[in-house]
């Protein structure tokens, strides 16, 4: 089933590596712009009513700095706007430090059902320089308000100064903080970003030093109990994120507010990027696209592959035909070339385990 996306754009501080369209300097304009969310997914709600919807998603920036009660009315107009799956998966991400109890309850009583962490390091010297705003015991201190509770921790790997030690005290911290679900994830240096300074210098860990940190966190990993389910994110057994699942599985979404990308009917668009334009839009009452794109046949067959074998569930023949009418070992010349890094089980191809992290050199070869 598809599900929903929704993007929050402030945050207390902007971390040194975030692309993200998110403004440290604009929380005043919280409620201003929640209104403007409301009031786009009831519009959204009208075209999309013949549609059930499985996940909510609600990111950003930081949803977690903005009163609760904007998030607590977001999911009764959700609600009210939307057909609804009877058990949807509800998440939304926080990051250390910017919860209490109160704010907890809150979400609980609205219906979130999973809640996203932004741990990334359990070294407050790291924590610091990658300018985030939480130590290792404001970590600990929301783990303790979410104990119980369904929760993932992010892990970020690649990080100046970074050892194999280091990745596996994060993953240790998080399991011990009861975590049911890892993202381990590698940094990527955007360009226009602060840390990108520190990649042109040589000063953060090459392709092959970032590689090795995987490797030892996911043996860390698997140690623990947690799955590897797709490339980043592992999940002790029946924790895996359905929202996520939906975007490997080449699922529709509906993205609402700044920035939200969607993917319906074939076609993917996304909405402005500017703060200003998005509350103008929505209160004139059009649609704050500013981007559409029809995907071809031939996208459609290369995503549905790179997608399917990001994951350890991998390609099924029968899925491929049903949905392109033809064998994609046929359609994808490169798989003769490359079977050795392939496991055949059934009607399922999938990536041999080992070589699921340099899956993108793999894929490549398919982009013919």
């Amino acid at each position: 089933m598809p599900g929903i996306y929704i993007h929050i754009p402030f945050c207390k501080h902007k971390c040194t590596y975030c692309d993200f369209t998110s403004f440290p300097d604009r929380l005043n304009f919280a409620e201003a712009y929640m209104a403007c969310v409301y009031r786009e997914a009831a519009a959204r709600g009208k075209e999309l009513e013949k549609m059930t919807f499985d996940t909510i998603y609600i990111g950003g920036g930081t949803p977690s700095v903005i009163d609760p009660n904007y998030i607590s009315g977001l999911m009764k107009q959700l609600k009210n706007c939307f057909h609804l799956a009877k058990d949807p998966e509800v998440t939304i991400e926080l990051n250390p430090g910017t919860v209490d109890a109160r704010k907890i309850a809150i979400y609980k009583n609205a219906g979130i059902n999973r809640f996203s962490v932004g741990l990334q390091s359990a070294d407050d010297a790291m924590l610091e320089s990658l300018g985030r705003i939480h130590t290792t015991a404001d970590f600990l201190a929301t783990a303790q308000l979410l104990k119980g509770e369904n929760f993932s921790a992010d892990v970020m790997i690649g990080l100046k100064g970074q050892s194999a030690e280091d990745v596996e005290k994060t993953i240790r911290l998080a399991h011990g903080a009861g975590a049911k679900h890892i993202s381990m994830y590698a940094l990527t240096p955007e360009d226009g970003t602060p840390i990108y300074t520190d990649y042109l210098n040589g000063e953060l860990p090459d392709g092959d030093e970032v590689a090795a940190l995987y490797d030892h966190g996911y043996k860390v990993l698997k140690e623990l109990g947690y799955l590897r389910y797709e490339v980043s994110n592992f999940c002790l057994a029946g924790f895996g994120s359905r929202h996520n699942m939906n975007y490997w599985r080449r699922g529709e979404y509906i993205g609402l507010g700044l920035a939200a990308s969607s993917f319906l009917g074939g076609k993917r668009f996304t909405n402005t990027l500017d703060l200003d334009e998005y509350m103008k839009c929505v209160l004139s009452g059009y649609f704050p696209v500013i981007d559409t794109e029809e995907i071809g046949e031939e996208d459609a067959k290369f995503e549905f592959l790179m997608l399917g074998l990001r994951t350890v569930f991998g390609v099924s023949a029968a899925a491929y035909k049903k949905a392109f009418g033809s064998d994609w070992r046929e359609d994808f010349p490169a798989y003769e070339r490359m079977k050795q890094y392939f496991e055949e089980e059934g009607d399922v191809t999938r990536i041999k385990e080992e070589y699921l992290y340099v899956q993108n050199q793999i894929l490549t070869e398919f982009m013919e």
